[in-house]
């Protein structure tokens, strides 16, 4: 699969998992390409918890259902309408959690590129999952990120220790099938945005 074709092909995933546990070897490829990510400094600031233990994700899935229905409850009725269908994790029925951390420590206190846009090492941290997720798709292997949650509830549940900050709950598994067309456009909830409108030559246009 070409590159091209994997971002083409790349959905985030809910109801899609297939209920098998995606294999050792195959998630190892998976971060394996994660871990390839440019980072800033060459400080590779990220850590990957893997998640399967039937308990925990049982726990995190009744966290995230109570953050979803404080979501939906600030919505207006005809909002709601749109968003009650949506479905928004997978946790228990992919079987696998990634939990990627950003450690802001790590390189030391100067770290090379950082020094005036302390983000980049946080920026460096999402490029490993950007790169996680289109090496699942090249594996068949769906990929859901989990964002309504709290983020000290998560660090608790898995013990992570300061400085270090989850940044992301992925739900990694075999899928049936991937949807062509994202759940957020089919749900109707927000279309996708015209390259054109986003496109700008030597200033912001305003």
């Amino acid at each position: 699969m070409s590159v091209y074709a994997a971002i083409r092909s790349r959905r985030d995933v809910r109801a899609e998992f297939d209920g098998t546990v995606v294999d050792d070897e195959t998630l190892r490829r998976i971060l394996g390409a994660a871990h390839q990510a440019p980072s800033v400094g060459n400080t590779q600031p990220w850590d990957f918890v893997v998640v399967r233990k039937p308990d925990t994700l049982s726990a995190f899935a009744a966290h995230v259902a109570g953050c979803r229905r404080d979501f939906a409850d600030k919505l207006d009725d005809e909002r709601r309408k749109t968003f009650d269908p949506i479905r928004i994790e997978g946790i228990e029925t992919s079987g696998t959690g990634v939990v990627v951390t950003y450690d802001p420590d790590r390189g030391g206190r100067h770290v090379l590129g950082r020094d005036t846009v302390d983000d980049t090492g946080l920026f460096s941290a999402v490029l490993a999952i950007e790169n996680l997720w289109l090496a699942a798709i090249a594996e068949n292997v769906g990929v859901g990120w989990v964002s309504f949650y709290d983020e000290e509830y998560l660090t608790g549940l898995l013990d992570i220790p300061a400085p270090v900050r989850p940044i992301a709950w992925l739900c990694v598994g075999p899928v049936e099938s991937f949807q062509e067309v994202p759940d957020l456009e089919r749900f109707g909830w927000r279309t996708r945005r015209p390259l054109d409108d986003a496109l700008h030559f030597e200033q912001y246009r305003r």
